[in-house]
This record gives C-alpha cells, structure tokens and sequence, in this order.
C-alpha cells in the first residue's frame, strides 16, 4: 500500500499499505492475497466464490494452484506479475514469452484473463523504469500465442499523485510524470485500463480534520466538496477522479480507470477500523460501483473494483494490515458482505 495522497494544496498525505463501457453495471471482485501461513487450499477458496457468485478475482502473482483451481470455474482473472520479475519481463522478450507459456497459455481456454498487470505499486520507485518495458514484452508475447485481446496494465497507489485537491486539479508528481505519461500513452494506444489501488480509509485516518468519517464511509447524503459544477458526497468519488485528472493531463482521456484494490480494515484503530465500519465500506462500496452512475467526472460510466481482501492474512505487517479480509482463515465470515445487488 505505500501511498501519498494530497487532498489540500498544503497537506499530503502517507498511506500504507474488455473494459467498461458507458452505463453498464460495473463488476466486482476480490483480491486473493496469499500472505497467511494458515490460509486454506485454492481449491477451497475458489469453491468459497463461487459459493458467493463472485465473478472477478486479482491474484496478486501467477500461483499455480490458484490458477488451476480457477479452470471451468466461470471466475475472470486479474493476474499481477511479481515485482522482482519486471526488470527481467522489461529487458528479455524470452523471459516474457516464457512468462505467459507457463502462466497464461496453460489456462487461456478454461479461465478469462480480464488483464495482466505489469507489478503492483512500483511507481514512484526504482523498479518504475522497468515496468512500460515489461508491459511492452507482455504484449507483445501475448500477440504471439493469439492472446493479444488480453489488456496489459499496471497497478499503481495514489503515490502516483502530487495533487488531488479538489479533483479537477489531480495531477501526477514530477517525480513519476515522464513514466506515467509513457505508460499511459501505451495504455490508450492498446485501450487498456490503469489499475488503481484507492483506499479512503488512509485518507481519512490522516487528515481528519479536513476530512468526514461519513465522507469516507459513503455515509453522506449531501454533497461534501463541491469541485466547479461537480459535487462530491464520497471520497472513494474523489479519488477516482483525481486520478481522472492526472491522466487527462497526459494525453488519457480515454483511459479508463479499474479499481484494482479498495478496503476497510475492520480491527487495531480504535473505533474508526472497526466490524461495523468496515461493513458499512464496503456493502457501499459494491453497491456504489454495481450502478451505472460513475463517478462525478465520468457520469454514466462504471467502475470495476476489486475489495481488498479475502482473508486477514497473519504475513503482512501487524496491525489493520492484517484486518482487511471479509474471512478469517477458517473461512467464516469476519462480517457479510453482500455481492449480488
């Protein structure tokens, strides 16, 4: 998660941590992180899904399991590459083709690959320079076995902002501007989208002066910042479309925006990371993207977003780290969630 995100011109904030067509239902998933030493079998937790009639996952690295049991599963994929394999991907088109031989072709015919993403939140980073490279062999490795209709993306956090207050002023830091205006003249090119990671819930925790719990918990009935002729009653609608607005001004217009993560950790702060918030999050959450309304900036356009996450996983960093998950390992629910609207 490592995230910065301005929300005032003077106030920035440390977070850690086939597309979308105009007034379609937006689709969501879930993450399936692995960072657990008692997590269940694949095989149980795609029959856990399937269970729920969720549709979508993002897989964080191609796990063989995991992918095997997604066959016939009628469950599509967002398969993410491992950061530490971008610089190889990015230098060696033969480290690419073997990437998709042994991690796409095999499965091609029994699961969907909604998209392929080139690492997970290296920009800003030293790893940044490797990933339009990477992208580029992916690409052009998918092409070559007859996958070329496969998207290939990235995923990047809301470090990528320098500014996102108010939305139409979102741009992307100087620092990142020249990688992610390359990576996102790619992405129109090849009309993928831009993977992003949003989490309100770090922007509240931050700045909570500034910023409502109810703004946050989509708990607002009343427009809260008002933006020109737009108003905004939820800053997961912000964000989004700050976001938006960094990409226009590098030429993306046309780029569309998948919500690759987003939560609310329901326990180790206090009364904010609660159960009872982090259900309300993320029941709005899915109800908000299920629509057709879009987000302020893109009326009418939906948003596919992936909730963060599965399970609380006991491998990542203590505290609301590892209090994300709708499950508890022994895959009783941490709270309901209701994914079909």
């Amino acid at each position: 998660m490592n995230q910065l995100l301005c929300f005032t011109s003077a106030f920035c904030l440390i977070l850690f941590h086939g597309y979308l067509s105009i007034a379609e239902a937006g689709l969501v998933g879930v993450n399936y992180g692995m960072l657990g030493n008692n997590l269940p079998p694949p095989s149980e937790v795609i029959a856990l899904l399937k269970s729920r009639q969720i549709t979508q996952v993002r897989l964080f690295d191609p796990n063989y399991d995991a992918l095997q049991a997604l066959q016939g599963s009628g469950i599509d994929v967002i398969l993410g590459t491992l950061n530490q394999d971008l610089q190889n991907l990015g230098s060696d088109l033969s480290f690419a083709r073997n990437w998709v031989q042994e991690n796409v072709i095999p499965y091609s015919e029994a699961v969907t690959f909604r998209c392929i993403s080139a690492g997970n939140e290296v920009d800003p980073g030293d790893l940044a320079v490797h990933v339009l490279p990477a992208m580029r062999n992916l690409k052009t490795a998918l092409g070559e076995a007859n996958l070329g209709e496969i998207p290939v993306s990235t995923t990047v956090s809301t470090a990528v902002l320098g500014n996102s207050y108010p939305p139409s002023r979102g741009e992307f830091t100087e620092e990142v501007s020249p990688t992610m205006k390359s990576i996102t003249e790619f992405l129109a090119a090849a009309k993928s989208p831009l993977l992003v990671n949003v989490y309100p819930y770090f922007a509240y925790i931050y700045d909570q002066q500034n910023i409502s719990l109810a703004y946050a918990l989509f708990n607002s009935s009343e427009v809260i910042v008002k933006d020109g002729q737009l108003g905004y009653k939820n800053l997961f609608d912000a964000i989004t479309d700050a976001v938006y607005s960094a990409l226009e001004k590098v030429g993306g217009n046309s780029v569309v925006i998948v919500v690759s993560e987003s939560g609310w950790p329901s326990n180790e702060n206090g009364e904010i990371a609660t159960i009872a918030n982090a259900q309300m999050y993320n029941n709005k959450l899915i109800a908000h993207v299920s629509g057709a309304s879009g987000t302020p900036k893109r009326p009418g356009r939906s948003i596919d977003t992936y909730v963060f996450a599965i399970f609380n996983e006991n491998l990542k960093p203590s505290g609301t780290e590892q209090h994300f998950g709708l499950y508890y390992p022994n895959m009783t629910e941490v709270y309901h969630v209701e994914f079909t609207q």
